[in-house]
C-alpha cells in the first residue's frame, strides 16, 4: 500500500525520487498526455525504507537493478492539479551508484510500472522548451556537490 491518503482538505503523497546524470543531462519522465517532464520515482510503500523505494520504483521503470548512494534533497511540494485537488507532498530525492546499465538507458525507453505509454529521456534541464518538475533539477550541478538540500515549492494556497 502506498504511503498516500485522502483529507478533507486533499491528498498527501510520500514519495521517492532519483537524480540520474549524465553529462548535463538528467533521466525524466514523460506522460505523453502531459506538456512536462517530471522526476524518475514514485510513492513509498507503507513498511518501505526510502533505500527500498528507490530500489523498487527504478526496477520498475527502467528494468534495472540499481543501488541507491546518496540522500541529496527533501522536497516539500504544495500544489493543486487542473481538477482543483490540493496536494502536499514530501519527497526524497537520490542519487545512485554509477551503472553502466542505466546509463546507456536509451531516449523514448517505455517504462513498466507508469502511467500507459509513459517513457524515460535524457533532458538537458537547463535548456529545455518544456516545463521540468521539479524546477530545482534546471540548477546546474544539481545534486553534485555534496549538500543534502531542502526545498519548499508553494504553487496552491491551501487555506
Amino acid at each position: 500500500m502506498d504511503c498516500t491518503f485522502v483529507t478533507e482538505k486533499g491528498n498527501f503523497n510520500y514519495r521517492v525520487g532519483v537524480v540520474i546524470a549524465k553529462g548535463d543531462r538528467i533521466l525524466m519522465a514523460r506522460n505523453p498526455d502531459e506538456d512536462y517532464y517530471y522526476s524518475v520515482g514514485g510513492r513509498v510503500r507503507f513498511g518501505e525504507s526510502l533505500e527500498e523505494a528507490v530500489i523498487r520504483e527504478l526496477k520498475e521503470e527502467t528494468g534495472i537493478d540499481c543501488e541507491p548512494d546518496r540522500l541529496v534533497c527533501i522536497h516539500e511540494n504544495f500544489f493543486k492539479t487542473g481538477e482543483d485537488v490540493f496536494f502536499h507532498e514530501i519527497s526524497c530525492f537520490f542519487t545512485v551508484k554509477p551503472n553502466p546499465d542505466l546509463l546507456s538507458i536509451p531516449d523514448g525507453h517505455r517504462t513498466s510500472g507508469g502511467p500507459c505509454g509513459e517513457y524515460l529521456t535524457w533532458v538537458d534541464t537547463a535548456n529545455c522548451d518544456i516545463p521540468v518538475y521539479p524546477e530545482f533539477f534546471k540548477t546546474p550541478g544539481f545534486g553534485t556537490d555534496g549538500e543534502v538540500k531542502h526545498f519548499i515549492t508553494r504553487n496552491s494556497d491551501m487555506a
